[in-house]
């Protein structure tokens, strides 16, 4: 068994299997895993807003779906994935607000969701499993070997997509 790589919010990590990718705290925020499953090589992005275009601070590319997908897939080709293998699994993007509001600073998991599906899709990239939306939090826990996407939530049994 390999070891387990923490990846923070706003960060994204690659790694080999057997090692696998931990990232807590998954609200609003998208954690976006994508594999080639050849290599074993795998990835994990925590996303906490959509679009790097509409905000003025955006210096951390990791923070957006769109700046922080594409980096993602770029440092796993430079380990030696294969973009056209690709595969991937997301989790997070929940309401965490007990109001509900057709704002959009209130739609944030909506809109990371949204934007997730739309940049995956540009890549070519498709999204096996999904476990998004709710009103929960979500730990998830991502193993490159086998693609196992393992949900943890507050209250809730540990499942697999």
């Amino acid at each position: 068994m390999g070891k387990e790589i923490k990846v923070g919010m706003a960060d994204l990590k690659v790694c080999v299997s057997p090692d696998a990718l931990i990232t807590l705290g998954l609200g609003s925020c998208v954690g976006i895993a994508i594999r080639d499953p050849s290599t074993k090589i795998g990835g994990l992005a925590h996303v906490m807003l959509p679009d790097s275009t509409q905000i003025k601070d955006n210096s951390n590319i990791y923070k957006f779906a769109d700046t922080g997908i594409a980096e993602l897939v770029r440092q796993m080709v430079a380990k030696g994935a294969n973009k056209a293998r690709m595969e991937a699994k997301i989790a997070g993007g929940a309401q965490m607000f007990a109001f509900q509001s057709n704002n959009a600073l209130t739609r944030v998991g909506e809109r990371n969701v949204e934007a997730t599906k739309k940049k995956l899709k540009e890549l070519n990239i498709r999204i096996l499993a999904e476990d998004t939306g709710q009103n929960f939090g979500r730990t998830v826990i991502y193993y490159p070997e086998s693609g196992e996407f393992v949900i943890r939530a507050v209250g809730k049994a540990s499942y697999t997509i």
